[in-house]
């Protein structure tokens, strides 16, 4: 089977429609470049085709960018780079052709997809809510291969362009229309038959695209202050990613000498793309992007039951965010014990779906259908009919079991129940149920609508249609899934648990709060360990550490008193403006209130002796040996799982692809003869993982 069919129309139209065999999408790969040079020779040989329109034979998806399985095949910088120089070639070809060429975009245009469209004379896109526009590739540790750093300034100019280079942003219809992304904007319906009527108009000079001719700002962006403008965002980059993502700055090289020099910069796009996509970083972005995809889908052998009726236990921050993004699919009932809570949540939801509808992701329409969808109440037989609850109180475990015991009084026997805890074990939940086989636990991260993870819960009693069913609500939610068994901590709270504990050793031995959160942002996380804390809350992260301390004693595994003498003393964080920071001023400053409450530690080391690598060491390390003992332990059932847990739940860097990736590029020989030493120094709980020590003596 092909990947290009060329259809050749008796009014002089030639459609090549991309069709990927095997696959949802479509996709480019060096088969599909081969196609495509036939066709085109076809195409420019043939007296009868007067104009030529790309389209697509999927149902909902133009191109959606490369084939990632080849190019992770790829070991040298040369067998990319000539990827990239063939796409050149071939798009050159179409953008230089006598004979028009249009794009009938319907559905996603990605990568790849958008600059065989950019490298047509006009641009087509439907009005559906499916169609978006975008290069992700930096996302990927990538750049546009196909010419995209080149035709993309030029057409949209810098302001609008930089952005979508730099991080991905996808834009609708409407916007790529107002922005001269795209020519004009149709109906899905009819949308090649449309692309049809504007090639023979341009074949036979009736129309042409309108090019906004630069502004006075853009040719004074493009030329005389092009440089300050690209230090800037060079600047702003390496501000962002701490110079540990080398796509975005290979990017802004590659505008630079398009600007300056078109061959040059489609030279150095080339050579860019050669040397990112052997580079360890982009390994490991397109894994995580691998990986996660592949969690779309529902394993075969689960059978979910259908949910026309979800119901949420407690209207708090996480209750309330859980409603958020479900409302879209189902009607919701969320309960709560309080008025007064359940009013602010109604109000904060209402504001959510008014912002969205001004930003143009939704729709009025939309907006009524997901409003309508909402029931605030205080009464428990309203969850009546619910075919799933979902339980998000506070983490008591007295209080989730009485929780558990109203709700089961009212709700049918298959009924999925779930309890949204990061630390208590759902078994001790669970432990009075009526119906244990249908109680699991579904751990979302705040805040809920942004956080992409959900980490599903189960106990040796949860049946798998319960599994199944908490899956399917997940994944319409939006959420990447990961299942994971029952235990203290279940697999992300006790891998970070041990993390932050580590950190707060760390300031009773005299480090400072700001070298510890430097040296992690550096390695790569978005925030360091005490600002996360007080993100959490110190509140709930003393509870979580004096749970886990309690389970894990024997390991050397304490928790650090000192969290639980602030939370005492009404530091919470952020929620209260009170933590290891101060949020009371414009610019965030730590709270010198809290030193008193780290004790140096006698005999610790002096803060000097204490590099900035130590530090690193001393939390990441730890956390990735207490991921391998949830292999060990079954807690998970594969690494996979693993990285994408601590990577989209708890921010470890997306470049060192999770711990078990981490773990592979250390090598567990090197891990092993770290964690040792680490163990000899400051105590057990640095104790090599048996399995680890297994990886690395077989």
């Amino acid at each position: 089977m092909e990947a290009i069919q060329l259809i050749t129309r008796n009014d002089g139209v030639g459609i090549l429609r991309f069709d990927t065999p095997d696959s949802p999408v479509n996709i480019l790969s060096s088969r599909f470049f081969a196609d495509f040079a036939r066709h085109l020779d076809q195409v420019e040989r043939d007296p009868d085709i007067r104009a030529c329109v790309l389209s697509s034979a999927k149902p909902d998806s133009f191109i959606a960018g490369a084939d990632l399985d080849e190019l992770l095949a790829m070991t040298l910088p040369t067998q990319a780079a000539a990827f990239s120089r063939e796409g050149h070639a071939l798009l050159d070809r179409m953008a230089a052709s006598s004979k028009p060429f249009v794009a009938a975009i319907h559905g996603p245009a990605l990568g790849g997809g958008l600059e065989v469209a950019l490298a047509c004379h006009y641009r087509l896109a439907s009005d559906d809510a499916r169609t978006v526009l975008a290069l992700p590739e930096v996302m990927l540790g990538l750049l546009p291969a196909g010419g995209g750093t080149q035709r993309l300034i030029p057409l949209v100019g810098i302001e609008r362009g930089l952005p979508m280079l730099l991080t991905g942003q996808r834009i609708r219809a409407a916007k790529a229309l107002k922005m001269g992304l795209v020519d004009a904007v149709t109906s899905p319906y009819g949308i090649e038959e449309t692309a049809c009527k504007a090639a023979l108009m341009l074949a036979a000079g009736k129309l042409s695209p309108k090019r906004r001719a630069p502004g006075m700002k853009e040719r004074l962006l493009r030329g005389p202050l092009r440089g300050m403008v690209l230090n800037k965002a060079r600047k702003d980059v390496l501000a962002k990613t701490r110079g540990l993502y080398p796509a975005p700055l290979a990017i802004l090289d590659c505008v630079g000498a398009g600007l300056a020099n078109s061959k040059r910069g489609y030279e150095l796009e080339e050579l860019g793309f050669g040397a990112l996509v052997v580079s360890p970083e982009a390994k490991n972005l397109i894994g995580l992007f691998q990986a996660t995809t592949a969690k779309k889908k529902l394993p075969g052998h689960l059978a979910p039951h259908a949910v026309h009726r979800l119901g949420v236990l407690g209207a708090g921050l996480m209750g309330e965010g859980i409603a958020a993004v479900s409302m879209a699919d189902v009607p919701v009932v969320l309960k709560d014990v309080s008025d007064e809570t359940l009013s602010r949540a109604a109000r904060n939801l209402h504001g959510q779906l008014a912002k969205r509808v001004k930003s143009g992701s939704l729709t009025p329409t939309a907006r009524d259908t997901n409003w309508h969808h909402l029931r605030f109440t205080t009464d428990a037989t309203d969850l009546q009919g619910c075919d799933l609850v979902i339980e998000a109180v506070f983490e008591d475990l007295e209080l989730k079991r009485s929780v558990l015991a109203e709700t089961e009084a009212v709700i049918a026997p298959d009924a999925v129940y779930a309890t949204n805890t990061s630390a208590l074990p759902v078994a001790g939940i669970a432990a009075h149920a009526k119906h244990p086989e249908r109680v699991l636990g579904m751990h979302y991260f705040s805040p809920v609508p942004k956080m992409p993870l959900l980490e599903i819960v189960v106990t040796p009693e949860t049946a798998d249609w319960a599994i199944a069913t908490a899956m399917a609500a997940g994944k319409a939610q939006g959420k990447t899934v990961i299942v994971v068994k029952d235990g203290p901590g279940f697999y992300t709270t006790r891998i970070l648990a041990p993390f932050l504990n580590e950190a707060a050793i760390l300031l009773s031995q005299g480090v400072s709060v700001e070298a510890i959160d430097r040296a992690l942002s550096d390695f790569g996380f978005p925030v360091g360990p005490f600002a996360l804390i007080d993100e959490v809350g110190l509140d709930v992260a003393a509870h979580v550490s004096r749970e886990l301390g309690r389970a894990f004693a024997h390991r050397g595994l304490e928790a650090s008193d000192a969290v639980l003498r602030l939370s005492e003393a009404g530091f919470k964080g952020r929620k209260n403006g009170k933590g290891f920071y101060r949020y009371d001023q414009p610019k965030k400053t730590v709270n010198p209130d809290i030193y008193p409450y780290f004790r140096k530690t006698p005999g610790a080391a002096s803060p000097g002796r204490i590099s900035h690598q130590d530090i690193v060491d001393r939390l990441v390390l730890l956390m990735v040996n207490e991921a391998v003992y949830c292999l060990q332990e079954g807690i998970l059932s594969d690494a996979r799982d693993g990285d994408l847990g601590a990577v989209l739940g708890l921010g470890f860097p997306p470049i060192h692809g999770g711990p078990f990736r981490y773990l592979d590029s250390m090598g567990p020989d090197r891990l092993v003869s770290q964690l040792a030493a680490l163990a000899m120094a400051h105590g057990p709980r640095y104790q090599p993982a048996p399995l680890l020590v297994e990886m690395a003596h077989p």
